[in-house]
């Protein structure tokens, strides 16, 4: 999916939603486990409930990794359930030396080898150019790079100040001149609001990838003042929020409603920014 069709599919659904698909066994209704694939079971039914209110949808590999063999076919099997009209998110945060990250690039974009083919992956930066380009070598594909986080421990990092300014700063700044706004978003936290007036001085036509809102305690009207541009350039993530708003057997319902919550909020800014 190329920038301009991202951006229809926002006007289409008038939402610039993702779902982030981090299931844990644990969590999941109980009445899921009589499935022989209860995490899949889940996954799908938590995209039935929402496929026509979100743009994209985002599984976090951890949690798929950590159930071994069973968990990465259940990765598979998600992505090849996900609506083709629908933004694809392999939220790995891989980034290593260039002929390892060759690999990962092959494991989530190149279906022939690994039975699929994401529309994006996300991906550390730190270890530099060399260590992204093979991701950015498929040209038909989106790297999400790190930027500003949301987690606690952000500013050990990424609020370091360089002599060009702080490194989170730098990331974008460099990692600009390796791709253009078609290929590259960034990964901007919700907690971090105050920034992106900021960010977007750097970064004015990149999409952002932005986590936090919901449980972790972003606001969505501080993420939008500033945030915005003119194809949106927003993709707002809740995974906890919704997945995880009943452990019953109304679960996906519930889901869907808490879905629609913020697809109704992201309507009213869309409009009030004539992006619709």
């Amino acid at each position: 999916m190329n920038k301009k069709q991202l951006f229809e599919q926002i006007q289409i659904k008038k939402s610039f939603l993702c779902v982030g698909l981090d299931p844990v066994l644990e969590n999941i209704p109980p009445h899921l486990l009589k499935y022989e694939n209860p995490v899949l079971e889940f996954n799908k039914q938590i995209i039935d409930a929402t496929k026509d209110l979100c743009v994209a949808y985002k599984p976090n590999t951890a949690f798929y990794e950590c159930m071994g063999l069973k968990g990465w076919e259940t990765l598979i099997k998600t992505w090849q359930y996900l609506p083709e009209d629908i933004f694809s998110i392999a939220d790995a945060k891989r980034g290593d030396i260039g002929n390892t990250s060759a690999m990962y690039a092959d494991a989530f974009f190149n279906e022939a080898k690994s039975d699929m083919s994401f529309d994006s992956v996300t991906v550390a930066p730190y270890m530099g150019k060399d260590s992204v380009s093979p991701f950015l070598n498929y040209k038909d594909k989106w790297v999400i790079l790190l930027a500003l986080t949301s987690n606690a421990g952000h500013g050990d990092f990424q609020l370091h100040q360089t002599p060009e300014g702080k490194l989170y700063e730098e990331v974008i700044r460099i990692s600009s001149q390796w791709a253009d706004s078609e290929q590259l978003m960034y990964v901007v936290g919700a907690t971090r609001g105050s920034e992106f007036k900021n960010i977007r001085r750097l970064a004015p036509d990149n999409f952002l990838l932005v986590p936090g809102v919901g449980a972790q305690g972003g606001s969505l009207a501080d993420v939008c003042e500033y945030g915005l541009n003119k194809e949106c350039g927003l993709l707002v993530n809740s995974a906890r929020g919704i997945i995880y708003a009943s452990k019953g057997e109304d679960f996906a319902e519930r889901a869907r409603e808490e879905a629609l919550k913020l697809q109704q909020e992201m309507e009213v800014i869309l409009l009030a920014a004539k992006l619709i």
